[in-house]
């Protein structure tokens, strides 16, 4: 019995000297970075990295990350740096003129917190019924940090002329202003049958909401419609989300989040160019 007993004693003393020296490096590891970020629902490792003012690829590395798109709810990231706090967001918006254009690896509650504006004025100016549900190269408009959303003005984003340009070959629709482009989003123009018109046109009528109809369909509450040329108009749409491929009846099919950036954007007047 006393063997025994000094058998599992022996036992227990061989595993605590296996733990203890990877616990002690995991709490070196932890004193050297700063801090622990324990992942949340949502958030993706660039935000996170741009919450803690580090780089992406210091803190890939740190954490041992190969793949950056893949993080989950729970896992540990040691914060590289000697800093204890997350850092502050930008006393200023990184990009000029109150837009944005979403980037790989954004969610809608980080850039609220990048630009320093509430979620829900982020939400209900850019028209957004599900903050989980923003892509890459969508043109955001950023509310001004004392007057929320109302009024909702054209935003300003730079000086230069203002044109539209949609690709029927790549089912794109990109809004320009000198050099710059300010939108650049999939789009769904004419079907074969009911072609979008190729051509150079302007924005001649603007509409905020109206019932649209013909052979087959009615669509009340259509939003944000700028008619071009005859009765095709580029609007907003909320029956379908088959965006990048042909869906209509010659129009041009936006998300409503979209065509109100655009409508909000483009005056009478401004060009629009169709071409494949």
């Amino acid at each position: 019995m006393k063997l025994q007993r000094t058998m599992i004693l022996l036992l227990i003393l061989t595993l605590l000297g296996t733990l203890l020296p990877a616990t002690s490096a995991y709490a070196e590891d932890v004193a050297n970075a700063g801090r622990v970020h324990i992942v949340r629902r949502g958030e993706t490792l660039s935000g996170i990295a741009r919450q803690y003012g580090v780089s992406i690829n210091a803190l890939a590395s740190a954490n041992n990350i190969r793949n950056r798109n893949i993080i989950y709810v729970g896992m540990r990231l040691i914060i590289p740096g000697s800093g204890s706090a997350p850092a502050s967001p930008p006393s200023s918006p990184p990009a000029s003129g109150g837009a944005y254009t979403v980037q790989r690896g954004d969610t809608l509650s980080g850039i609220a917190q990048r630009f320093g504006v509430s979620l829900g004025d982020l939400r209900q100016i850019n028209n957004i019924s599900n903050a989980n549900r923003i892509y890459v190269g969508q043109a955001l408009r950023i509310p001004g940090r004392s007057g929320g959303s109302s009024g909702a003005p054209g935003p300003v984003v730079g000086s230069g002329k203002r044109w539209i340009e949609i690709d029927l070959s790549r089912q794109r629709l990109i809004a320009h202003q000198g050099d710059q482009v300010v939108l650049n989003v999939a789009v769904s123009t004419g079907l074969a049958r009911t072609p979008t018109p190729v051509g150079r046109y302007r924005v001649r009528t603007k509409v905020r909401s109206q019932t649209m109809s013909g052979p087959g369909y009615r669509l009340p509450n259509v939003q944000w419609v700028m008619y071009f040329v005859g009765s095709y108009a580029i609007h907003g749409t909320y029956w379908h989300n088959n965006f990048g491929r042909p869906m209509s009846h010659g129009c041009v099919n936006l998300r409503n989040g979209d065509a109100q950036f655009l409508y909000n954007w483009a005056s009478m007047g401004t060009e629009v160019v169709v071409h494949r």
